[in-house]
């Protein structure tokens, strides 16, 4: 079996913490939207596209990049330019997309971004979100949650109820139980092994993951 094919999406915001190369593949395709070129640049990864209306990023960044293809939007548009990257990645085939970025700024960015993940427009596509200090993961049907023992997760209904959901890993656990948006009945979970389980039958759940990320 072919290994799935990753995509790298660079989103702006505060700079990240530049140990959060050691997540990250090496053999992807790196999107970069807008100023998310400048976490490239200070992650020192390689960028194949750079998508946006480029009224963010440095100039810097840019002759860093100069090199790099351009997929340039116009700055009075109807999508952000992390969807915008979302869709470029997609359209290359990948499997696995994983985000870096995105924390600090705006409220209403910040939570755009999270339902924007969980779209069912990306619900052939495995995503991932390294954002402050937080992972958030996407589950349709069955995902495997790396952590570490004694951190907290979250598990959220997202875009309807998420129906049928069984975890495995959990100190407490759920089987065969439904969420519904907006419900708190899933957050503040905690990691007891170093990798969890969940499954949901129906609906989509976002996974949040914070403190120690690593294993």
């Amino acid at each position: 079996m072919d290994e799935p094919r990753t995509a790298i999406v660079l989103a702006g915001g505060d700079p990240v913490n530049l140990d959060v190369i050691e997540d990250l593949p090496h053999d992807g395709f790196n999107v970069a939207a807008d100023s998310g070129l400048d976490q490239a640049l200070a992650l020192g990864l390689e960028v194949d596209l750079i998508v946006g209306d480029m009224d963010s990023v440095s100039a810097d960044a840019l002759a860093a990049y100069r090199e790099t293809a351009v997929e340039l939007h116009p700055r009075d548009k109807d999508h952000t330019d992390l969807e915008l990257a979302l869709r470029a990645a997609v359209r290359m085939g990948v499997d696995r997309i994983v985000i870096v970025g995105g924390a600090g700024g705006r409220l209403d960015h910040f939570l755009a971004n999270a339902l924007l993940i969980s779209s069912v427009e990306f619900a052939d596509t495995d995503v991932e979100w390294l954002t402050g200090d937080a992972r958030l993961h996407v589950v349709h049907g069955t995902a495997r949650l790396h952590c570490t023992p004694g951190n907290h997760v979250s598990l959220l209904a997202v875009h309807g109820p998420a129906r049928g959901i069984h975890t495995e890993g959990f100190r407490w656990e759920m089987e065969d139980e439904e969420l519904l948006p907006g419900a708190t009945r899933g957050v503040s979970n905690v990691f007891e092994q170093p990798v969890a389980t969940v499954r949901v039958g129906e609906g989509t759940l976002l996974a949040i993951m914070t403190a120690d990320l690593s294993v």
